[in-house]
């Protein structure tokens, strides 16, 4: 052996030659399997159904609220009903935090004349005083021009963080990565420059009169210094950076009445097959079943939470038995402090359960594309080797990269964790938005995306994990 070759190198080599045998010649009785769910699915599938009652019946559903609570009991009555081995609810303290009345905010270029503007709060914002917040206005494009123009141009006014989406990158989820720092923490920054207020660019890609909400953060600061925080329209954005160029001493009014309570208890909803030869190898697919309050939360992330319902009634519906213990879990509280997800991976930790893999769908009810895998090089090789199973449905995205943020928790070094990726390209005109309802979800992007996760759980049940390990898998 050559000295700059070692052991790890070798086994790389050999999985990916194993990858590229087993590439062009997929095995028939998984092709058949494989086809068993789609048809199933495609043809008597329960996914469109559920989230019609999800999002029609209960709507939006923020931690702590009663359409949350609602979700709890109904999802699990309807996990009861499929005669599953096991289905639990597991206790988890999330925060409280309610909008209040209908935000309101204006432009005023003179007085006496405004320009009224769509806006929301972020999740998280103070309130406004009772009758609004009034100041003039300074255009930023980032978090890092605010050490620039310090706090001689800022105290005393309102922070406009304008940064669009990147519109070139083809990668939607990397355009709404480059530019959610302003929305997470812009009000904690602007303020210790004498900001009295922030307005953020809502994350959308697309051009419209529809404020996007979303999490923010005061991180550590004392109460009596945080300052309110809200989305405007990417409309609005466009007609306010306008107007600043115009008239640079207009000012901006706005006023919100959120506010945020004590933390309350409620659960991750969840349910099992128990395995048939590996019990203790447990695979886990979910999605969170919390949602922001301003539409029903039908793609972001309803989708998610029922098609993975789905994959259990799949596999009851088409006579599959599990060789491993398939776990279905809902996730509370990913929206606004991932709560749910910290909560399942400190239990299963405490529990010494062993998780081979992990898969989330959080992007979305749009058509199926593929995955993202957050594992080492040789269980990649064996992931690209069930890849031209997927073939026939278009599904060709299989990478490297990340999972979902409610399974990230459960991540080691011997597991691995999958993230669902449709296609990205109209998620963010709906993600955290009032247009994000039942009616903008399409039946059948749906249900291929439902028998896709199924297939890829199949495959890891039937199959395991690549380089197998006795490890407790602990963190």
């Amino acid at each position: 052996i050559h000295p700059y070759i070692n052991t790890t190198m070798i086994r790389i080599l050999f999985f990916l030659f194993l990858s590229v045998a087993l590439y062009a010649q997929p095995n028939p009785d998984d092709e058949k399997q494989l086809k068993t769910f789609f048809d199933t699915s495609l043809l008597a599938g329960n996914a469109y159904q559920w989230l019609d009652y999800l999002t029609n019946r209960i709507g939006s559903r923020l931690s702590g609220s009663l359409g949350a609570e609602r979700a709890v009991a109904w999802t699990k009555a309807e996990l009861d009903s499929l005669g599953l081995d096991r289905v639990y609810l597991q206790p988890v303290k999330v925060p409280k935090w309610v909008r209040g009345s209908k935000e309101f905010a204006l432009i005023e270029t003179a007085p006496g004349v405004t320009f009224n503007v769509p806006i929301t709060a972020l999740g998280g914002s103070v309130a406004t005083p009772s009758v609004g917040l009034k100041a003039p206005v300074v255009e930023v494009q980032g978090i890092e021009e605010l050490k620039a123009l310090g706090s001689e141009q800022i105290e005393g006014k309102i922070v406009f963080f304008n940064r669009p989406m990147q519109a070139d990158l083809i990668s939607t989820f990397q355009a709404y990565s480059g530019c959610v720092d302003q929305r997470y923490s812009g009000a904690k920054e602007a303020s210790a420059y004498g900001a009295v207020g922030v307005i953020v660019r809502s994350m959308n890609l697309r051009l419209d009169d529809l404020p996007h909400t979303g999490a923010m953060s005061y991180g550590d600061q004392a109460v009596s210094k945080r300052i309110p925080a809200a989305a405007i329209s990417t409309n609005a954005a466009e007609k306010l950076s306008s107007l600043l160029k115009l008239e640079p001493a207009l000012k901006f009014l706005f006023r919100q009445q959120c506010k945020t309570y004590p933390d309350v208890w409620s659960h991750n909803v969840i349910g099992e097959i128990t395995g048939s030869e590996f019990p203790n190898d447990i695979i886990v697919v979910g999605g969170h079943l919390d949602s922001w309050d301003l539409g029903d939360g039908a793609h972001d992330d309803g989708a998610g939470v029922v098609q993975s319902m789905e994959v259990l009634r799949l596999f009851k519906a088409t006579g599959y038995k599990p060789k491993r213990t398939i776990r279905v879990v809902l996730f509370m509280n990913e929206e606004n402090g991932l709560r749910g997800g910290n909560a399942y991976a400190d239990n299963a930790l405490l529990a010494g359960e062993r998780h081979i893999f992990a898969l989330e769908s959080d992007a979305g009810g749009f058509t199926p594309r593929g995955f993202s895998f957050d594992c080492s090089d040789e269980e990649f090789a064996q992931v690209v080797s069930w890849k031209p199973l997927f073939k026939p449905y278009l599904i060709h995205y299989f990478e490297k990269g990340g999972s979902g943020a409610d399974v990230r928790p459960l991540k080691n070094k011997y597991n691995v964790l999958a993230g669902l990726r449709p296609d990205s390209q109209r998620y963010f005109d709906h993600h955290h938005a009032e247009n994000d309802t039942f009616d903008a979800v399409n039946k059948r992007e749906l249900e291929l995306g439902a028998a896709t996760l199924t297939s890829l759980i199949y495959l890891y049940d039937k199959y395991g994990l690549a380089v197998p390990s006795d490890n407790s898998f602990a963190r």
